[in-house]
């Protein structure tokens, strides 16, 4: 389990797995199956500690996801996504019908989204969504790591994710670039591990400050491709 074992020599102590599963198809959610998995890992890799979640994408508007099995661990909270094609018309009125019916939405990786402005992303913090950005995507190039970046700039970034797929992404990286940025210890600490301590417990994150990653010196590599 060589994957499980970087994550944990990277000083990661919880991790939730999330395999992907579509709104409309919750009912006939593989939840057994992936128990099982989940146990296997437990036994081979004793830490970091395992916990079992799904990435739900959004692709019906009301369907009931209010049962314990589809949130975070044992949490209230529940991360979903969109499809990167763009954000639907109906957006906020789904993610505020999700946060009444009594979960948290964690809004995976916005910056991927056709559409997404700061403003935008706003608006979802007011309904109560805990805004989830992917750190490969706020290190990399292009209008998405733009997008990225100037909401982490606006303060409204609340949890990096590694978004793991089975390769070598980690939150290692993206605590480097946060301090190379300027960002405080009690930042990095917020994006990479409290505020994800926080919402698994039930608890609202707290405000991460802004963070300016756009310097002189920063916009001219960025200009030059360096």
């Amino acid at each position: 389990m060589p994957i499980l074992e970087r994550f944990r020599d990277d000083g990661v102590t919880l991790l939730v797995c999330t395999p992907h599963l579509q709104a409309s198809q919750a009912v006939a959610a593989p939840i057994a199956a992936h128990r099982a998995i989940l146990e296997t890992l437990r036994a081979h890799v004793p830490a970091p500690a395992l916990a079992l979640g799904w990435e739900i994408m959004l692709d019906q508007p009301g369907v009931d996801l209010t049962h314990p099995d589809l949130t975070l661990g044992d949490s209230r909270a529940l991360l979903v996504e969109f499809s990167i094609g763009g954000i639907p018309r109906g957006a906020l009125s789904e993610l505020r019908r999700i946060a009444r019916s009594g979960r948290t939405p964690i809004l995976a990786h916005p910056e991927r989204y056709y559409g997404c402005t700061v403003e935008l992303v706003r608006e979802f913090r007011k309904l109560g969504v805990v805004i989830q950005t992917d750190v490969t995507v706020l290190l990399g190039r292009g209008a998405p790591s733009e997008i990225a970046r100037d909401l982490l700039a606006a303060g409204l970034v609340d949890i990096l994710a590694s978004d793991n797929h089975g390769d070598r992404r980690s939150l290692a990286a993206g605590r480097d670039w946060l301090l190379e940025q300027g960002a405080s210890a009690d930042q990095v600490a917020l994006l990479t591990s409290r505020n994800a301590e926080l919402v698994l417990a039930d608890e609202d994150p707290e405000p991460v400050p802004p963070l300016s990653t756009g310097g002189a010196l920063q916009r001219i590599k960025r200009l030059f491709g360096r």
